[in-house]
Protein backbone atom coordinates (compact mmCIF):
# COMPACT_ATOMS: atom_id res chain seq x y z
CA UNK A 1 0.00 0.00 0.00
CA UNK A 2 1.21 4.09 -0.68
CA UNK A 3 3.05 4.54 2.49
CA UNK A 4 1.43 8.26 2.67
CA UNK A 5 -2.00 6.65 2.82
CA UNK A 6 -3.08 7.58 6.72
CA UNK A 7 -4.45 4.56 8.92
CA UNK A 8 -8.08 5.74 8.15
CA UNK A 9 -7.29 6.46 4.45
CA UNK A 10 -6.95 9.79 4.19
CA UNK A 11 -4.63 10.46 1.82
CA UNK A 12 -1.13 12.30 3.50
CA UNK A 13 0.26 13.34 -0.34
CA UNK A 14 -2.87 15.76 -1.02
CA UNK A 15 -2.58 17.35 2.98
CA UNK A 16 -1.45 20.93 2.80
CA UNK A 17 0.34 20.32 5.97
CA UNK A 18 2.74 17.59 4.00
CA UNK A 19 3.11 19.43 1.20
CA UNK A 20 4.01 22.74 3.38
CA UNK A 21 6.23 20.71 4.82
CA UNK A 22 7.91 19.36 1.75
CA UNK A 23 8.22 22.69 0.28
CA UNK A 24 8.98 24.29 3.41
CA UNK A 25 6.23 27.02 2.57
CA UNK A 26 5.81 29.10 5.33
CA UNK A 27 3.28 31.10 3.55
CA UNK A 28 1.29 27.76 3.13
CA UNK A 29 1.24 26.64 6.54
CA UNK A 30 0.09 30.25 7.70
CA UNK A 31 -2.90 29.60 5.38
CA UNK A 32 -3.31 26.10 6.71
CA UNK A 33 -3.17 27.24 10.38
CA UNK A 34 -5.34 29.64 9.77
CA UNK A 35 -7.55 27.71 8.19
CA UNK A 36 -7.49 24.66 11.03
CA UNK A 37 -7.91 26.98 13.64
CA UNK A 38 -11.13 28.25 12.02
CA UNK A 39 -12.33 24.51 11.66
CA UNK A 40 -11.83 22.78 14.37
CA UNK A 41 -11.76 26.12 16.75
CA UNK A 42 -8.70 25.66 18.20
CA UNK A 43 -5.28 27.57 18.50
CA UNK A 44 -3.54 26.23 15.28
CA UNK A 45 -0.04 28.23 14.81
CA UNK A 46 1.88 27.80 11.94
CA UNK A 47 5.05 26.45 13.34
CA UNK A 48 2.46 23.94 14.32
CA UNK A 49 1.66 23.07 10.01
CA UNK A 50 4.47 20.23 9.87
CA UNK A 51 4.00 16.91 9.05
CA UNK A 52 5.87 14.16 7.04
CA UNK A 53 2.87 11.86 7.25
CA UNK A 54 0.54 9.56 9.42
CA UNK A 55 2.26 6.17 8.46
CA UNK A 56 6.15 7.58 7.17
CA UNK A 57 8.88 8.46 9.55
CA UNK A 58 9.83 12.66 10.61
CA UNK A 59 7.97 14.86 12.30
CA UNK A 60 3.87 14.74 12.28
CA UNK A 61 1.27 17.76 13.29
CA UNK A 62 0.76 17.66 17.06
CA UNK A 63 -2.86 16.57 16.50
CA UNK A 64 -1.81 13.44 14.57
CA UNK A 65 1.62 12.78 16.26
CA UNK A 66 0.08 12.38 19.79
CA UNK A 67 -4.02 12.66 20.19
CA UNK A 68 -5.20 10.96 16.78
CA UNK A 69 -6.68 7.77 18.06
CA UNK A 70 -7.15 6.01 15.08
CA UNK A 71 -4.12 6.34 14.33
CA UNK A 72 -3.05 4.97 18.93
CA UNK A 73 -5.30 2.38 17.47
CA UNK A 74 -3.84 0.94 14.73
CA UNK A 75 -0.48 1.44 15.70
CA UNK A 76 -0.88 -0.37 19.16
CA UNK A 77 -2.88 -3.26 17.02
CA UNK A 78 -0.21 -3.52 14.79
CA UNK A 79 -2.40 -2.72 11.76
CA UNK A 80 -0.88 -1.86 8.39
CA UNK A 81 -4.31 0.29 8.38
CA UNK A 82 -7.89 0.80 9.56
CA UNK A 83 -8.74 -1.57 6.58
CA UNK A 84 -7.06 -4.32 7.66
CA UNK A 85 -8.67 -4.27 10.92
CA UNK A 86 -11.75 -6.58 11.44
CA UNK A 87 -13.96 -3.99 13.00
CA UNK A 88 -13.58 -1.32 10.66
CA UNK A 89 -16.84 -1.37 9.15
CA UNK A 90 -18.48 -0.54 12.93
CA UNK A 91 -15.21 1.43 14.32
CA UNK A 92 -16.47 4.40 15.99
CA UNK A 93 -12.93 5.98 15.71
CA UNK A 94 -13.21 5.80 11.84
CA UNK A 95 -16.69 5.64 11.49
CA UNK A 96 -16.59 9.70 10.40
CA UNK A 97 -14.09 9.70 8.01
CA UNK A 98 -14.93 6.51 6.03
CA UNK A 99 -18.32 7.02 5.96
CA UNK A 100 -18.10 10.78 4.56
CA UNK A 101 -14.77 10.17 2.36
CA UNK A 102 -15.27 7.93 -0.58
CA UNK A 103 -11.73 7.98 -1.37
CA UNK A 104 -10.80 7.29 1.91
CA UNK A 105 -13.00 3.59 1.65
CA UNK A 106 -11.60 3.04 -1.67
CA UNK A 107 -7.87 3.50 -0.20
CA UNK A 108 -9.23 1.04 2.60
CA UNK A 109 -10.68 -1.35 0.38
CA UNK A 110 -13.69 -0.96 1.74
Amino acid sequence: MNKYIAYCGLNCEACEARIATVNNDDDLREKVAKEWSEMNKADITPEMINCAGCRTAGVKFPYCDSMCTIRQCAMRNDYETCGTCKEVKSCDKVSMIIGNNEEARRNLNL
